[in-house]
């Protein structure tokens, strides 16, 4: 997982996708692939529009209808099963 941090995000209510800025600089723009919760939180994966095969996977934390917060999964035995999870629901959908 990146150590790259989210600094702010704007979301295109029509397409389903969201805008990532990292503290470098860089945006990024994902498609929001969809929420699902996993041990009592909430976790969103994203596809970044960057012709790899990568998935961001955060912790969600909505604020208000209009506001959310993505949060960096810190602990890499969480992440490996957010991770997990996340394959488990995707082959589940195939």
């Amino acid at each position: 997982m990146t150590e790259e941090k989210v600094m702010a995000q704007e979301i295109n209510e029509e397409a389903d996708f969201i805008t990532l800025q990292f503290d470098d600089g860089v945006d990024v723009e994902c498609e929001i692939l969809g929420l699902f919760d996993f041990e009592g939180a909430e976790y969103i994966a994203l596809l970044p529009d960057d012709g790899t095969d990568d998935v961001y996977i955060y912790g969600y934390k909505e604020i208000n209808d209009e506001e959310f917060e993505l949060i960096d999964i810190e602990d890499d035995d969480l992440f490996d099963k957010v991770v997990a999870e996340f394959d488990k629901l995707m082959a589940e959908e195939e």
